[in-house]
């Protein structure tokens, strides 16, 4: 399918207006919070602050786009999902962070154009931090062009990842790869918003990324960021990125090959079982 460059700024341009109006809610609901709930597995909260933030989010992108695809996270699949043109949206990216009031969450917003990212903008309203790209327009962090780190060791390097929801019932859950990492980089941070980890992989303040257990939802949009900073994605063993896998190695592309080698030498920890 054949995007124009004005197509893509049309599309930038919604979804920044979308990613503020979810965040404009984020603020209001910010400290304020009346419930919270787990959504069927632990540690997976839902707030009426995701909700609402949702329904600003979709409001927007159905007054542009009537007849573009969505997928959201509360609110699932709208539209056929093999449109060409997908949104993929997350109204409250690091819901437990906000429901503490730590403040590394983020409305995310990615368009996939016949199945590949191609616009993202993500929104943390709390600290007021706005990133945007969009394929062959480079990406920015409040209207000013950044660039991933020039980081070429893994000895000199900032990584961070995260822990799916399921981390307490799989062997697959990142634990092990945590440990080994950080013991050979300058340290491992875990945000707890992946859409945030991917933008300050773009933005140079990391260098590297990788996570498990994510949805489509959680990486459209940063992937577009890490892309058009000048980074790489790819899957664990270096294959194309496939945004259904639920993971992916994101870095500034001078370390991706070492992380998908250390990675693959590392042993799962056994399951975790507390006294």
């Amino acid at each position: 399918m054949t995007i124009s460059e004005e197509d893509l700024q049309r599309f930038l341009d919604v979804a920044t207006e979308a990613a503020l109006a979810g965040g404009a809610v984020l603020q209001k609901y910010w400290g304020n919070l009346s419930s919270i709930q787990e959504k069927g597995r632990s540690g997976d909260l839902v707030t009426e602050a995701d909700r609402a933030s949702e329904v600003e989010v979709l409001a927007v992108i159905k007054r542009h786009f009537s007849d573009h695809a969505i997928l959201a996270e509360e609110s699932g699949q709208l539209g056929q999902l093999d449109s060409p043109l997908l949104w993929a949206i997350d109204p409250l990216d690091g819901t437990t962070n906000y429901a503490h009031q730590y403040p590394l969450c983020a409305v995310s917003i990615g368009l996939l154009v016949a199945g590949v990212p191609t616009v993202g903008v993500v929104y943390n309203p709390i600290l007021g931090d706005l990133y945007r790209a969009a394929k062959g327009l480079g990406a920015t962090h409040n209207r000013q062009p950044i660039q991933v780190s020039t980081t070429a060791k893994l000895a000199d390097s900032l990584l961070v990842t995260g822990f799916a929801y399921d981390r307490r019932e799989t062997i697959d859950n990142n634990y092990a790869e945590f440990c080994h990492l950080t013991h050979l980089t300058q340290g491992v941070r875990r945000g707890g918003s992946a859409s945030i980890d991917l933008a300050h992989v773009a933005s140079g303040c990391l260098d590297g990324y990788w996570e498990r257990g994510l949805s489509p939802w959680d990486l459209a949009a940063g992937v577009v960021l890490i892309e058009e900073a000048g980074g790489q994605v790819s899957a664990y063993d270096g294959s194309p990125f496939d945004i259904n896998s639920g993971r992916l190695i994101a870095t500034n592309g001078a370390l991706q090959q070492a992380i998908i080698q250390e990675l693959g030498t590392v042993q799962p920890l056994p399951q975790y079982k507390p006294a």
